[in-house]
């Protein structure tokens, strides 16, 4: 029964944190920018501060679409962020070309997170399945369950890995942000209030993970134990 109240609680922890976020995108995408700006225009200046030339900002389909793209190094911004003027739209603008800075100087973690993305791939398209298996068969074939777990935790890595690449891309953001004279005394903290609530999510992702792999641990040792 615990698990399912752990999982139960993170489930809740994970939709309100995905309530507040798009509460605060809403909020946030009402409070304009002062010097007219819009998160293309954001974008495309921050790239060019940090001599980034090689990368190209588009726009995509969606909300809270945005991303950074190091296959083909593009800046991909929603809809809703790549034409507005307001605070949110220069603080997500700026957030994701943070990842192209990172990418531009060869961040570590966020190298690690990119070696890992082929092998996140395939575990992600096998491990429900195996796990199911090996969860059926632990009394059989333990070995099919350890399997599965070997195949969650690089998921769990690469989740637990995202977080540092994700918090320093909102600090290169604010710190570009503020340097830049972009955001001004009133405009700041709400930025930097919008790339908070949004590492939440990715805080909650990973705690999430975290608790699945113990889980399917502690399945693995029960069935151990009665060989």
């Amino acid at each position: 029964m615990l698990i399912y109240v752990i999982f139960g609680v993170f489930a809740l922890l994970s939709w309100l944190v995905q309530h507040r976020l798009q509460s605060k995108f809403k909020k946030y995408s009402e409070i304009p920018i002062p010097n007219g700006m819009t998160g293309r225009d954001v974008a495309e200046r921050m790239l060019r501060e940090n001599g980034i030339y090689d990368v190209t900002v588009t726009s995509v389909e969606g909300q809270l679409t945005d991303h950074y793209n190091p296959a083909n190094k593009t800046v991909n911004l929603s809809e809703g962020v790549y034409l507005s003027n307001s605070v949110a739209a220069a603080a997500v603008a700026a957030h994701e070309c943070g990842h192209a800075v990172q990418h531009a100087t060869a961040y570590a973690p966020l190298k690690m997170r990119s070696a890992l993305v082929p092998v996140v791939s395939f575990a992600s398209n096998w491990v429900q399945w195996v796990l199911l298996g090996g969860i059926l068969l632990v009394n059989s074939f333990p070995q099919l369950l350890l399997f599965g777990i070997v195949l969650f935790a690089m998921t769990t890595i690469f989740s637990v890995i995202t977080l540092p690449v994700e918090i320093n891309a909102s600090a290169r953001a604010l710190a570009w942000l503020n340097g830049s004279g972009i955001t001004n005394v009133s405009t700041y903290e709400p930025a930097k209030d919008a790339l908070k609530t949004a590492a939440y999510t990715y805080v909650i992702a990973a705690l999430s993970s975290l608790a699945t792999l113990f889980y399917y641990i502690m399945i693995f040792m029960g069935g151990r134990s009665r060989d």
